[in-house]
């Protein structure tokens, strides 16, 4: 099975490594064409176009950082639509709004071509170690033909019926960690400014009914101001908005995520960006000075 890959950020690199690891023939390009040198010593071949790739592959998926990508890719100069017709199906793993993944949707199966969504809940390793979770929607016989793929790139995948569903159950995952993780650094520092070890609530949740994988990978590092970047903060607090436009179209009242949002917003005006989402915690720091 031969697959095209656009875009070779965080995830969608450890996601065409795997895909290469398994005996899949990939076929990948990047915006910086530099990023694809790794792959292409793995075996991957490399397209200067997106519209290349979807030339050559039965099969594309993109894995790319926004909506603003997400819709270049397809729309632009060289780009998804130019080559992209019956036969061929077009993948979209990027975390975007129903909107994006709608038109991007029309576009495609208006020139024949079937669309699946299909963003991931993970970050970095899960993305290396193919235990994403697959949240697609869109084209059922594209779907159940993607399964050998998502099967390699994560742990479960689930059909959620039409598009834009895949959109918005992300952003409702995303929207929930964000905020839990807004909660989860406001307790380290009020830990550590109230005499207490931060090491030692660790432990103690890590006990407790809240024991969960975020905290006990995450929170080590926090204690010691560390942040390689896994999910990085600019793309959670891009997901915050989105959960919160998603909010308003469905007259949701919702106040948590709406104050961590704006934590995500004051760390990104920290120059905290392109650090890891739990370096949000630094904003809770320099709120308590």
């Amino acid at each position: 099975m031969e697959i095209g890959f656009l875009g070779l950020g965080i995830m969608g690199k450890g996601m065409s490594m795997n895909l290469l690891k398994h005996g899949f023939k990939v076929t990948v390009w990047n915006r910086t064409l530099s990023k694809c040198d790794e792959l292409v010593e793995h075996g991957a071949s490399v397209c200067e176009t997106p519209a290349e790739v979807i030339k050559k592959c039965k099969y594309t998926i993109a894995m790319l950082s926004d909506p603003s990508a997400a819709l270049s890719v397809v729309f632009d100069k060289d780009g998804v639509l130019e080559q992209i017709c019956e036969g061929k199906g077009y993948i979209d793993m990027s975390t975007v709004d129903a909107e994006t993944s709608l038109k991007i949707s029309q576009a495609i199966t208006g020139k024949g071509g079937r669309f699946v969504e299909g963003p991931v809940s993970g970050s970095k390793k899960p993305a290396e170690d193919g235990q994403l979770i697959i949240l697609a929607a869109g084209d059922k016989s594209l779907f159940d033909e993607s399964v050998p793929a998502f099967d390699v790139l994560g742990k479960k995948s689930f059909y959620l019926g039409q598009v834009g569903n895949g959109a918005k159950m992300k952003l409702v995952v995303n929207m929930v960690m964000g905020s839990m993780m807004n909660a989860f650094s406001e307790g380290l520092v009020l830990a550590d400014k109230s005499g207490l070890s931060a090491d030692t609530l660790l432990d103690v949740l890590d006990l407790g009914a809240m024991t969960n994988p975020m905290f006990k990978g995450k929170g080590p590092a926090m204690n010691k101001s560390s942040y390689p970047p896994a999910f990085p903060l600019k793309h959670q607090q891009k997901d915050m908005r989105l959960a919160l436009a998603l909010g308003d179209e469905n007259a949701v009242s919702m106040p948590v995520a709406a104050a961590a949002n704006e934590a995500f917003k004051k760390a990104r005006s920290m120059g905290l960006g392109d650090l890891d989402f739990s370096a949000v915690i630094e904003a809770v720091k320099f709120s308590k000075e």
